[in-house]
């Protein structure tokens, strides 16, 4: 991706594209083992690898393949890990988040942006016929993903995010908002 036209080609994704560290993560989580809402800081370790053009018919995608894991403290295996894709299609200025969580969880996320966007927003939501949430059996009785929200703002050589999946889970009356925010920087 070093010509400007590859860059336009992935749209808002292009400066998400390499490997990317953050320290300073802060995950606002239910301990189960503890009985209470913790705010658990966390290190990341991302990668984003640039794939496309994928024909779809008349639509022509542009994505990243990508995979993040993170560490409480000084734990030797993640806590949370991820594989999916994000995605952009110039045509209608959609962009896409497709994701697994090995605990039974897959999203698919989306919204607008313009091509050359540094802040963008992701939204889905269990039921939605466009952007929805699926999970296996034990989440949909324990901790159910309502829905999830993600701004992500990018940087130079850094870019962050602020999410929010809606739970509903038998310990809380009302919806549980868990949240998770952090800020990688460039390390490859």
């Amino acid at each position: 991706m070093t010509e400007a036209k590859d860059v336009n080609e992935w749209g808002p994704l292009a400066g998400l594209a390499g490997e990317w560290q953050g320290e300073g993560g802060l995950d606002a989580a239910y301990s189960h083992s503890k009985g209470e809402v913790l705010q658990t800081p966390y290190l990341e370790k991302c990668t984003l690898k640039p794939f496309g053009p994928v024909d779809n018919g008349e639509q022509h995608l542009y994505g990243l393949d990508y995979r993040t894991a993170m560490w409480r403290g000084d734990e030797e295996n993640p806590f949370h890990t991820e594989v999916g894709y994000w995605l952009w299609d110039a045509a209608s200025g959609e962009v896409v988040r497709g994701f697994v969580v090995p605990r039974g969880i897959t999203v698919l996320a989306g919204g607008t942006a313009g091509a050359d966007a540094t802040s963008f927003t992701l939204k889905a939501a269990r039921g939605d016929e466009q952007y929805p949430i699926a999970e296996n059996k034990y989440l949909t009785a324990n901790a159910s993903s309502i829905s999830y929200v993600v701004t992500i703002t990018v940087g130079q050589d850094s870019w962050s995010y602020a999410e929010t999946t809606m739970l509903r889970m038998k310990e809380f009356g009302d919806l549980f908002p868990h949240t998770d925010a952090n800020t990688l920087r460039r390390v490859g």
